[in-house]
């Protein structure tokens, strides 16, 4: 799915969705389902994109629907994996996620990372800009690219609507907080991993 010129939401990661950046370096936001990996390899390859020009994975949070894929694409590709550093030893295993995540975890078991490096404060990597936005886990984070901010877990969207994730946050005063500190940040288009991506407009502030 297109969303402009230079970013598209992969097809075969609808429900979870994860992003395709062409800028000064190709980037992966997120990295879907593991069994989206399939698909995903077909579709980059449909859209002419070599696995080996693709230099960064950036991943919002640990959640299995954002880092099913990772390490497969990073052996593929070899992209730099980068996520929040409060998020890390989720993904790589050092610690249990909470609540029901722990069951999902248990059951649907996916590959721990070698190599994943941790996001600077106020880091840039290539041209996208990183902001922490704590709440859905304690290291979310979210992506600016010019006027487009991939929310990963922040919100969602519905019907053209967006709202705050509903369910299984880690700190639902946390999230509202990022939520709002987000609201000064100048964007155009809202890109969730659930729901399509939508234009802005004034939903961020209906929702604040």
């Amino acid at each position: 799915m297109k969303i402009t010129d230079n970013v598209y939401a992969l097809d075969s990661t609808k429900g979870a969705y994860a992003y395709i950046i062409l800028g000064k370096e190709i980037i992966l936001v997120d990295t879907g389902l593991k069994w989206q990996g399939k698909g995903i390899l077909k579709e980059l390859a449909a859209m002419n994109i070599k696995l080996e020009d693709i230099k960064h994975i950036v991943l919002t949070h640990h959640d299995l629907d954002h880092v099913g894929n990772a390490v497969m694409l990073q052996k593929l590709t070899g992209a730099k994996l980068w996520a929040g550093s409060k998020d890390i030893p989720y993904i790589k295993g050092y610690k249990t996620r909470p609540g029901i995540k722990r069951v999902f975890s248990f059951f649907n078991r996916v590959e721990k990372p070698e190599e994943i490096y941790a996001y600077n404060e106020n880091a840039k990597i290539g041209d996208i800009q990183v902001i922490p936005t704590p709440g859905h886990t304690p290291g979310h984070v979210c992506i600016l690219y010019k006027d487009i901010l991939f929310v990963g877990d922040l919100v969602k969207s519905k019907k053209g609507k967006i709202e705050p994730y509903p369910n299984m946050n880690w700190d639902e005063a946390l999230l509202k907080k990022s939520i709002k500190n987000i609201s000064s940040v100048p964007f155009k288009w809202v890109c969730p991993a659930h729901g399509a991506p939508v234009r802005r407009e004034d939903k961020w502030e209906r929702m604040c």
